[in-house]
């Protein structure tokens, strides 16, 4: 059996300035026996994605290290794109890859949540596997509104208080999401059309919750820059619905909608199981390179977590 090994999927609300992004990564880079597996960030979103693990004791203070330079670089009051967001460091998720359980990632969770009030002052909301309250295990129901109109609620209404902190968010940073959840695929897919509300409609009827595919969250939303419509998607449970399932379901919505798909994109990196599941189906992904694959970057790095 090799090391134990945690991973973390952190976003931070800032995909617009490289220099921020490259100081939250160089800062989680500098914690011992702890690799930046990778990071993407997109402007529409104005969203990055940072990618690193390491070994479990070690991997509370990396967190940490990357949300406390977010904080310090990101204001929400000046941030603005089309992806939900609570927090400078919105959502900070532990997975376990090897030799430790989700019960250990919850509580690497729960210690990272504690310092982030005490020393920092933003307050924290417990989800997934380390929620406290059955209503925040969907990271949607915990960022439901988002910063601005959760600045006044999470003053008067209880059941919107932080699960760490008191009923005040961080002027700047607002709040911070930590949990501990299974593996999960960030999947968007791109439509020939510039009309949102055909993504919409599409992730309407794909995802879990209006009654589509198993394990399917997704969103559609509308990126400027490029004049398009996305169907955002996570896949949090790959191996019932592999990608593959989810383009083809997106194709043929977009099929009936008169619509056709440009590409594809994976956010983050992906497990290569779910690459063999999909194999066969051309998924028009215009970001795939070897890199991207869980796997090959834990192979690369693993003997500098030792």
């Amino acid at each position: 059996m090799g090391p134990a090994i945690v991973e973390c999927v952190a976003n931070f609300s800032e995909g617009r300035d490289e220099k921020i992004v490259a100081s939250i990564a160089d800062s989680i880079d500098q914690a011992p026996r702890v690799a930046v597996l990778g990071r993407t960030k997109d402007c529409d979103h104005n969203r990055a994605v940072i990618t690193f693990a390491g070994a479990p004791d070690a991997m509370a203070d990396a967190a940490f290290r990357g949300i406390a330079r977010a904080v310090e670089l990101i204001d929400l009051n000046r941030h603005e794109g089309v992806h939900p967001r609570l927090g400078a460091a919105d959502v900070v998720p532990f997975v376990p890859i090897e030799g430790v359980t989700l019960e250990d990632c919850a509580r690497i969770a729960l210690e990272v949540g504690e310092r982030v009030w005490r020393q920092l002052r933003v307050p924290v909301y417990l989800y997934e596997a380390a929620a406290k309250r059955p209503g925040r295990v969907n990271l949607a129901s915990v960022r439901r509104g988002g910063f601005e109109p959760m600045r006044d609620e999470v003053r008067t209404n209880p059941d919107r208080l932080p699960d760490i902190g008191t009923a005040e968010l961080h002027p700047t940073a607002g709040a911070c999401i930590i949990g501990a959840r299974r593996l999960l695929i960030a999947f968007n897919i791109n439509l020939a059309t510039g009309n949102v509300e055909i993504a919409r409609q599409i992730a309407r009827k794909i995802r879990f919750s209006s009654g589509g595919l198993p394990g399917v969250k997704a969103l559609g939303l509308l990126l400027k820059s490029r004049g398009l419509a996305q169907v955002s998607t996570n896949l949090t449970d790959f191996e019932r619905t592999p990608p593959a399932v989810v383009f083809e379901a997106v194709r043929t919505e977009a099929d009936r909608a008169g619509v056709a798909i440009l590409a594809s994109e994976i956010v983050g990196l992906i497990p290569r199981k779910a690459l063999e599941m999909s194999a066969g189906c051309d998924m028009r992904l215009e970001n795939f390179h070897p890199d991207l694959v869980l796997e090959d970057r834990l192979a690369a790095l693993l003997p500098g977590l030792r």
